[in-house]
Formats: C-alpha cells, structure tokens, sequence
C-alpha cells in the first residue's frame, strides 16, 4: 500500500507514518500544514514524515523554497458546493491559476512521492503543472462525471 494522510497537528505526522508502515504500507506520507490544516498549504511551513523502508524521515516543508507563493487562509477559502465545484474546474482546467492551484500542485507532489511516480516535491510539482497544462487532469475528471452519472442511472 501507499498513502498520503492529513493530520491537524504536527505532533502526529512522524508517529502515524511509523504507524502506517506497521501496517503494511510500503511508502506513506503523513502531513500537517501550517495552522493545523490537515494537507499541505503555501501559507507557512509544513511538517511532512515520509515513511519508507522501514525508516521515517521528517522535514519541514517550507513552500516558498518551491517559488510558490505565500498564501493567507483566506485566499484558500472555497463556498458552497457550486462554488467549490467551479473552482476545482477552474484548477484543473488552468484558468484558476492562484494560490488555489499551488496547493493543489503542492499535494500532488507529495501524493506522486506516495505513489512512487517521484522521489522529490519540484518533480512532483512539474508533473501536476504539466497534466494540468496538458488538459489530462480536467479530461480525467470529465471522465469521473460521465462514469459517477451513468453509476447513478444504473442504480
């Protein structure tokens, strides 16, 4: 298995890294962003415990090292489901390029590092800019509406 997991405080990122691993995961990412948030942010330091062979390595994850730029809450503030449904097409389609869209790249990377589709943040990082720009990402979640609706008729 392999997992990325939000928590909201930093005190619990290295110890449930090491408990996922007892569980069999073979690569897992536990994070908390800045402010308690339970996923990576660009509004301060993160903590990021990366679980792997057998060990967990811990940092500080500092967003601006990345050239994202810092962020206040709220400007990450979403609204009502059609709001908040707008925005993620917007991200994904790359015309909501905002702090929004950084945090979305941010933990795509580090799921990509879960994964094991990369070892590092600016690959992952380049790897979601580019399935955004290439329109995969908006095409992959046209494609999850279109099954989720035919799901819905069948049942």
């Amino acid at each position: 298995k392999r997992q990325l997991m939000g928590v909201f405080t930093p005190d619990l990122t290295d110890f449930l890294a090491h408990v996922l691993g007892a569980l069999g995961s073979k690569s897992a990412i536990v994070v908390c962003g800045y402010g308690g948030v339970d996923e990576l942010t660009t509004t301060g330091p993160n903590r990021l415990s990366h679980y792997q062979n057998g060990t967990v390595n811990t940092i500080e994850l500092d967003p601006t090292v990345y050239d994202l730029k810092p962020a206040h809450i709220s400007d990450l503030v979403g609204g009502d489901a059609p709001e908040n449904a707008a925005i993620l097409r917007g991200i994904l389609d790359g015309s909501v390029n905002s702090s929004k869209q950084d945090v979305v790249i941010l933990n795509a990377a580090a799921a990509m590092i879960a994964g094991g589709l990369t070892n590092d943040i600016p690959e992952g990082m380049e790897i979601a800019r580019q399935t955004i720009d290439s329109g995969a990402a908006i095409a992959k979640l046209d494609q999850l509406i279109h099954y989720s609706q035919e799901i819905a008729r069948v049942h």
